[in-house]
């Protein structure tokens, strides 16, 4: 039936592939986002832009706690407890 199945669903094998094109890119895009050198990184230019002025002591507040917690989702990640959903 395998055979009868692959040749019956053989039209729709461009959506297949393109849904795992997605979920593939979906993947990378996670992967960096999550990255902890990339938190950290963007951590340092918001301290940056806090010296420099061009954000208020509120906006940094915000944002550094965004990037506390994406950088506390990749290290559950790393460590395994977490199932990938950040919540």
């Amino acid at each position: 039936m395998g055979l009868i199945s692959e040749v019956l669903l053989l039209p729709f094998a461009p959506v297949r592939g393109s849904g795992w094109v997605i979920r593939q890119v979906l993947q990378e895009a996670e992967r960096i986002y999550y990255d902890p050198a990339t938190v950290r990184t963007e951590l340092a230019r918001l301290e940056e832009r806090l010296e420099a002025g061009e954000i208020t002591e509120e906006e940094f507040s915000r944002q550094e706690d965004e990037l506390l917690d994406r950088l506390e989702v990749a290290t559950r990640r790393s460590a395994g407890t977490d199932d990938g959903w950040a919540g």
